[in-house]
């Protein structure tokens, strides 16, 4: 490993912190990061040309494994036309009309370039549109680093023990109420309090305190109550949108949120995310109203081009959710009773492409729930992985990724590399 040590060194000489964003930097795992030279299908490649399975696939967007020749034709394809315009192009319109012909209760989208615009920019729309100040959000639930956001957030921010971030205004922050995944009776409680509440935002499927689904019967009393006091539901399908079904979350549980977030699968690889409502919501937005939102690459003609391979071909892949749902579930299976067989306590679970687990003796509902999960085991169960030829999650609180490259053998000799890492341990 040392020319991913000697990278890594080179990096931290010019980039904070040596990384981009702060997952990547190992540093809950006890190690240094890898320097990815190239991907193919299920596979990823080191700069010390070594091969892993990899499980993150760039955190989600690439449904199809690396360097996809669908998603990389359509590509090539726009950038002989240019690569950036900030003006209209037919790919965008195109993207939209193809995303909304199956969510019933969404007119309109507007594309931006991260999750992190996506549910700022909701967000702001929902105060525009209740008149209201204040937001709910979930403890663990991870949103994006905009301001209001980084309370009580997961991810990164948990696995580096802060739940919200220098930087943050008290007076942004108090405007965010933080209430308790799948309980009910803590939003109760905050709404009963308060009136002047514009949204709830929540991910239906949370991937960012590791891998926990939200109750459908939790997710239809918060419809329930954001009807009854007039609040905006926010559904943030940025991870689990095309992921958990083709309709993400709303595929499963046919709950209608106000205004849906989109990211990663939508983006084929490439930087792309949007939110959507519908239209008495969306025609608030700059130019027809009077909430701003703008974006020098929103609507790129290359991230709308891999987007709609990308989300084209999912739509089009026969029985590929239930395939990849049922690789999952063999995955985590094959984990479970490898762990049971050594002693070692771990909970799992799967939905559709996304899977998770953790070091913990009980089932997990919630932030704190996850917080009881032993990262030191997981660290270390990490290493053993990785020194197999397993990548995941350098974190005990992100999400893994079947991809549909991904087969039975490569399930099978992840469970094997699994069960022989817990026997180490």
């Amino acid at each position: 490993m040392k020319n991913n040590k000697k990278a890594f060194e080179e990096a931290c000489e010019f980039i904070a912190g040596g990384v981009d964003s702060p997952v990547r930097a190992f540093a809950s795992v006890g190690s240094n990061p890898l320097f990815i030279k190239q991907g193919k299908g299920a596979y990823i490649t080191d700069i010390e040309d070594n091969i892993y399975i990899d499980y993150v696939q760039s955190w989600g967007p690439l449904l199809f494994g690396h360097c996809d020749e669908d998603i990389e034709k359509a590509c090539k394809k726009a950038l002989k036309n240019g690569s950036s315009f900030g003006a209209p192009t037919l790919a965008e319109t195109k993207l939209a009309k193809f995303i909304l012909q199956d969510w019933e209760h969404l007119d309109k989208i507007r594309f931006v370039s991260s999750g992190t615009e996506a549910t700022m920019s909701a967000i702001r729309l929902a105060r525009g549109y209740t008149k209201k100040d204040k937001i709910i959000k979930f403890e663990g639930c991870y949103h994006g680093h905009s301001d209001s956001l980084l309370v009580s957030a997961g991810s990164g921010a948990a696995t580096f023990n802060t739940p919200s971030s220098l930087g943050v205004l008290e007076d942004v922050a108090k405007n965010t109420l933080v209430a308790i995944y799948n309980d009910i009776d803590s939003v109760k409680n905050l709404v009963e309090k308060d009136t002047n509440i514009a949204c709830i935002i929540i991910e239906p499927i949370a991937g960012n305190m590791g891998l926990v689904p939200a109750k459908i019967e939790f997710l239809q009393e918060l419809r329930k109550i954001c009807d009854q006091y007039e609040i905006l539901l926010i559904f943030d399908e940025v991870m689990s949108g095309f992921r958990a079904s083709y309709l993400g979350s709303f595929g499963i549980n046919q709950i209608k949120a106000d205004i849906v977030t989109f990211g990663k699968v939508i983006g084929g690889g490439m930087p792309a995310a949007a939110f959507a409502a519908r239209a008495e919501i969306m025609d608030l937005l700059s130019p027809l109203g009077g909430v701003y939102q703008a974006g020098t690459l929103s609507g790129n003609p290359l991230a709308m081009a891999a987007g709609y391979a990308n989300v084209k071909k999912a739509r089009a892949c026969e029985n590929l959710y239930e395939n990849l749902e049922k690789l999952g579930s063999r995955l985590m299976q094959g984990f479970k009773e490898a762990a049971n067989e050594c002693g070692i306590a771990l909970q799992v679970n799967n939905i559709g492409s996304m899977f998770g687990f953790f070091f913990c003796e009980n089932p997990v509902y919630n932030y704190q729930d996850a917080l009881k999960s032993d990262t030191k085991l997981f660290a270390k169960f990490h290493t053993q992985m990785l020194s197999k030829g397993i990548y995941l999650a350098p974190s005990q609180f992100e999400t893994g990724f079947i991809c549909e490259c991904m087969d039975k053998k490569i399930i099978d000799k992840t469970i094997q590399a699994a069960h022989e890492s817990f026997k180490a341990l």
